[in-house]
């Protein structure tokens, strides 16, 4: 048997059915219908949720909301005995434009959802990483897993319409055409994905209802037909560890232990295709002396310009290894083309999926990008048939039938074009082929302009993660590589700066620009207090350090009007966008802010003004966003200004130290000058540092527990 827990999995446990959902009008149907029969407890974990998005957009007819949020409370509030638990990522701003901002607060749940239902953003992840996972577990007993999140622009049926009124992206404009699939399956194994769900919680703190037993009900969606019963289900998963435990890579393993053992074929249907340890495993095959049949089914266009200078390039250097080592004809990579459909309206492919023979097969949210193989939190199931018939019918099925979907045919076609070519897969999809809806070559290229300048694979799709010193040991020449070489590289650009700044004042008009004089001169007419106050709260609203504001006044005013002017101007700032945060309270400004901010935040809450004040001094985030956080927490408006104005006071003080020692550098710039400066901004340092310890800060942006 392949498939060995502890190696390519974590547990292989039985389930008394198992049926493929593809794309998103068969999945969501399924899930509402399972969630609506919960009696004990519904886990969801996801990458994203729109609590707007309808799962039957059409109408279901049963009773129940359509939309997902106003569905999910109603479930948990006619049944008395249910407890629901919706765990998602807590996302990078980079995606904010994609998703939903604010579950939260669109929903109404600004002071809570439903006591039974609880809601959570998981940030427990690496820098730049995420919780990929799609799991839905209803009472122990049903699971849901594959490639599809329960948001908008996920809903499509394999017709793939160009015009469909039920797909719609966030702002409620036609989507793009959207392909995936999601595995069902109940018994043993919905128990162990039950405790998946239970161990993301548990990282957070959260405590859950327990594992449930044997349950005397089926919330199995009744219209919904098994492929197979009574058969082992493996399930193989993908989590860095992070910040603590040991790395799990076994959906790594899985894939690279399924194409080396592959041998007639292998069919993968998949979002990307730029995994370093997919692409070496396939090389490896091909360049063998019996080498399978490589099929590779994924999307023409990626999503965006940045994705498609990145992942699209990425794709496209692996294409090009694969071809060089496909000297037997056996390797083809393809996009499915639907008549009618455009630029940027072309079919996503969004699916996981790799079938190897008709012996195995894994469904779930794993891509083949680097990420996926160590970076992101992913799961998946796999089933292997082990010499029985009835899986091995299954297996095939479902390859066969997602071909059928793509060519415009039928299972029954697919299955005997393979047998007509010898159980070969490209020669059969070749014959296949026929004008119209089918499967058409990607032909991807990158520009010498671009191949010069993109990182190496690791930098822009890591596969697991790393620290600075390990980026440099691994991607830095040897001969060039040095401890420490980042920071040093650093320090000399300041110095660097330093030197070109002094010049300029030396040798070019700079002097008489910036000169103390001119810009008193400036400072002093009759409209500048006001337009300065009103500089200051702009830049608030902005997100502009105010620091840098303080620093200009102080170096344009004499030291009584700067200090007034940067106080007040700080004050007004800090008042307006304390005021934003309580218009748009509190789970909204979550978002902003991020967890960690706000967790500190809810500590030194509890504390008044003086907590306030050293709130300040911790550079944990920008002035702006600690405003906003502020007016949306329980710190009182009295509170705020009062600490507010102290904490003000050390950072204005030093910033007329500072002001005047950069004062006497330009104009002398001697030794002894520039050892005050020194001087100043190593207090600076200090103080920063020792309100940090005070404070019970040990690490950055992280409290002490």
């Amino acid at each position: 048997m392949l498939l060995q827990p502890g190696r390519n999995c974590w547990r292989v446990e039985r389930a008394r059915r198992l049926a493929f959902l593809v794309d998103g009008a068969a999945y969501f149907a399924a899930v509402r219908a399972a969630i609506a029969r919960a009696r004990h407890s519904v886990f969801i974990l996801g990458w994203d949720m729109d609590t707007d998005v309808r799962l039957v957009p059409q109408g279901a007819d049963d009773g129940w909301p359509p939309a997902l949020g106003a569905f999910l409370q109603e479930v948990v509030r006619r049944n008395r005995n249910l407890r629901m638990y919706v765990l998602c990522w807590d996302f990078a701003m980079l995606m904010a434009g994609d998703r939903q901002w604010f579950p939260l607060y669109k929903l109404g749940w600004r002071a809570g959802p439903h006591p039974r239902l609880k809601f959570r953003l998981d940030a427990r992840h690496p820098p730049s990483g995420s919780h990929h996972q799609k799991v839905v577990v209803v009472d122990d007993a049903v699971a849901f897993v594959g490639g599809l999140d329960l948001t908008h622009g996920r809903w499509d049926t394999p017709e793939h319409r160009r015009e469909q009124p039920y797909r719609l992206d966030v702002q409620g404009r036609q989507a793009r055409p959207n392909h995936d699939l999601q595995a069902l399956v109940d018994g043993d194994v919905a128990r162990a994905l039950g405790q998946l769900c239970r161990e993301r919680w548990a990282r957070l703190g959260e405590r859950t209802v327990p594992l449930g037993g044997r349950q005397d009900h089926d919330p199995w969606p009744p219209h919904v037909l098994p492929e197979v019963t009574d058969l082992p289900v493996a399930i193989a998963r993908t989590d860095p560890g992070w910040p603590s435990g040991p790395a799990i890579e076994e959906i790594r393993q899985l894939y690279m232990d399924a194409i080396a053992a592959a041998g007639r074929t292998l069919y993968l249907e998949n979002q990307y295709f730029s995994s370093s340890v997919v692409g070496n495993s396939l090389e490896a095959r091909l360049r063998g002396p019996d080498p399978p049949d490589v099929l590779v089914v994924s999307r023409l266009t990626e999503e965006g310009w940045l994705e498609a200078r990145t992942m699209g390039a990425l794709r496209t250097r692996l294409h090009e290894r694969l071809q060089a080592a496909d000297a037997q004809d056996r390797y083809r990579l393809f996009y499915p083309h639907v008549p009618g459909l455009e630029p940027p309206q072309l079919l996503n492919v969004h699916s996981k999926v790799l079938v190897m023979d008709d012996e195995l097969c894994s469904v779930g949210s794993a891509n083949f990008n680097n990420r996926s193989m160590g970076f992101d939190t992913e799961c998946n199931l796999a089933i292997e048939a082990g010499g029985d018939e009835r899986i091995r019918r299954a297996i095939a099925g479902l390859r066969n039938r997602l071909l059928a979907e793509h060519l415009d045919s039928s299972p029954e076609a697919v299955a005997e074009a393979i047998a007509r070519h010898d159980g070969r897969l490209v020669p059969a999809v070749e014959a296949l082929r026929r004008p119209g809806r089918t499967l058409l070559p990607i032909d991807p290229a990158v520009t010498p302009e671009l191949e010069m300048i993109l990182p190496a694979s690791a930098l822009i799709d890591p596969e697991r993660p790393a620290d600075p010193e390990v980026l440099v040991q691994e991607f830095v020449p040897p001969d060039l590589a040095r401890p420490m070489a980042g920071r040093v590289a650093g320090f000399g650009a300041v110095l660097l700066g330093l030197v070109v700044f002094a010049m300029a004042w030396r040798w070019t008009p700079l002097r008489e620009w910036l000169a103390p004089g001119s810009l008193q001169e400036l400072a002093h007419a009759p409209e500048a207090p006001l337009a300065l106050l009103g500089a200051y709260v702009v830049a608030g609203l902005l997100g502009v350090p105010v620091s840098l504001l303080i620093v200009a006044t102080c170096f344009t005013y004499e030291p009584m009007a700067a200090a007034f002017y940067a106080g007040a101007g700080s004050l007004l700032s800090a008042a307006v966008n304390y005021a934003v945060g309580r218009l748009i309270g509190r789970n909204a400004v979550r978002r902003i802010a991020g967890p960690r901010l706000n967790e500190i935040t809810r500590r030194l809450a509890r504390n008044g003004p003086l907590a306030v004040a050293a709130l300040r001094l911790l550079p944990i985030a920008s002035f702006p966003k600690l405003n906003l956080v502020a007016g949306a927490s329980r710190i009182r408006p009295r509170d705020f200004l009062i600490g507010t104005a102290v904490g003000l006071l050390p950072p204005i003080l030093l910033a007329l130290l500072l002001a005047g020692r950069v004062r006497d550098v330009l104009d002398e710039p001697g030794w002894l000058h520039w050892g005050l400066l020194a001087l100043a901004l190593a207090a600076m340092a200090a103080l920063v540092l020792a309100v940090w310890r005070r404070f019970g800060v040990s690490r950055y942006g992280s409290a002490v527990r």
